[in-house]
């Protein structure tokens, strides 16, 4: 896959357990590509700019949807001449043909014609030939897709060509039904210094031998933001409290908040990939410089994850709040 492997990555490398992949530990998460009604509006021209400093900063790993709205398009409008120089990720069983959800919540169907309908249309608005990773969307049951003939689909399209690897976005407790799915290779988890529910499943897709890749590391910016907005899945006032409790703020030395939220995830060796998502490049460049620092101190970071705990947000604790995210400040 040439220039993918042979730059300075973001964050340091790695390999995404068993596939031939070699990722920036810091990748970059599209969402906020959207456009309204999800997310902020957008200009093109400064937009596609901005995707071409994001690979060349050194992250080789780009993760979309069909249902984030206009992203797809603008990447494929900003990337595509230049599809050696990353790795790309979407998702499959949203709406087809729909590309701004008017009420807020996304639609998912199970079926495997409503999949390879959706990663032909991928194909078409990324202009590409191939998406290296796709992931099933919205949480499903393990038996929804083996009845829907999701599965058999997924495979379809890798013998095609169409797509490199594939798997699913997900999380506890349904999460816990694909650690031995043996054709799902990349499993995305929503996973942060303050959403530390599936941590323990995490590892244990790692021993079975799949790539992780982690959202909402920054727990949405709001510790920078004053809390003003939250992570997805989390309740009014939640992490604040949590946060406060584990008396974070008086472990960092010196480290900004957000700086520790990415250091934290990185440390967690079960992570292959942790995503990060802004419009913004004076963010960017700061979140790519945090990751270059590498993980936390073990010792910091290992008092960090006691007092986490002990306030009330280790693994297994907590309770994801379904529902969109809040709005982007």
């Amino acid at each position: 896959m040439g220039d993918k492997h042979e730059r300075a990555l973001a964050g340091g490398s790695r390999r995404m357990g068993r596939t031939d992949m070699v990722v920036s530990r810091l990748g970059y998460g599209a969402m906020e590509l959207a456009g309204p009604p999800k997310a902020r509006a957008l200009d093109e021209a400064e937009t596609i700019a901005f995707l071409n400093r994001i690979v060349d900063s050194g992250i080789n790993y780009i993760d979309t949807s069909i249902d984030y709205g206009l992203s797809e398009r603008l990447i494929g409008k900003a990337l595509s001449h230049r599809r050696h120089d990353f790795f790309l990720a979407s998702k499959c069983a949203c709406e087809v043909g729909v590309e701004h959800v008017k009420d807020g919540h996304e639609k998912h169907t199970y079926t495997g014609e409503n999949v390879v309908a959706g990663v032909h249309q991928s194909l078409r608005r990324l202009n590409t030939t191939h998406l290296d990773v796709v992931q099933v969307h919205g949480n499903p049951t393990r038996r929804e897709l083996e009845d829907g003939g999701v599965i058999d689909a997924l495979l379809g399209l890798q013998k095609a060509g169409d797509v490199r690897y594939f798997g699913i976005s997900s999380r506890l407790p349904l999460l816990a039904e694909f650690i031995d799915v043996e054709c799902f290779s990349v499993v995305q988890v929503p996973y942060s210094a303050l959403q530390r529910t599936n941590e323990d499943v995490i590892r244990s897709l790692r021993e079975a031998g799949k790539a992780v890749v982690t959202r909402g590391v920054t727990g949405r910016g709001a510790p920078a933001k004053g809390w003003a907005t939250r992570p997805i899945g989390t309740a009014a006032g939640e992490v604040r409290e949590l946060w406060e409790r584990a008396e974070l703020d008086a472990l960092l030395g010196g480290m900004s908040r957000i700086e520790f939220m990415i250091r934290f995830a990185i440390s967690n060796h079960d992570v292959d990939v942790a995503l990060v998502a802004t419009t913004n490049p004076a963010h960017l460049e700061a979140d790519i410089a945090f990751a270059a620092k590498g993980p936390l101190d073990e010792d910091l970071y290992c008092t960090a994850r006691k007092r986490i705990a002990e306030a009330g947000g280790g693994p297994g604790q907590g309770t994801y709040k379904s529902g969109g995210p809040t709005p982007i400040m």
